[in-house]
């Protein structure tokens, strides 16, 4: 809780420190920010570039663990349901 609220005051202090306005243009639309707000959206848009990839590849993991996992189970049941066999004459 205090290390949220720490970077909240460090947020809060680069907006105040980045407060003039910049033109911003992408895909055709252009537009006036201030510099803070500028980058702060460019950081998130970094941050979902990252994150988006990632937890598709963790569910993509999580599926292959749960096939590996099932087989896994489906083996060592028929193993425990063979029949022992008898050594004898």
């Amino acid at each position: 809780m205090i290390l949220f609220a720490l970077v909240l005051v460090v947020l809060l202090i680069f907006i105040l420190q980045n407060g003039q306005r910049v033109k911003v243009s992408f895909l055709g639309a252009h537009g006036h920010l201030p510099l803070a707000v500028a980058m702060l959206f460019a950081a998130i848009a970094g941050a979902l570039l990252v994150a988006i990839p990632g937890i598709g590849r963790m569910i993509q993991l999580r599926r292959v663990a749960r096939r590996h996992r099932d087989a896994d189970a489906q083996a060592t049941l028929r193993v425990q349901q063979r029949p022992e066999s008898s050594f004898g004459p």
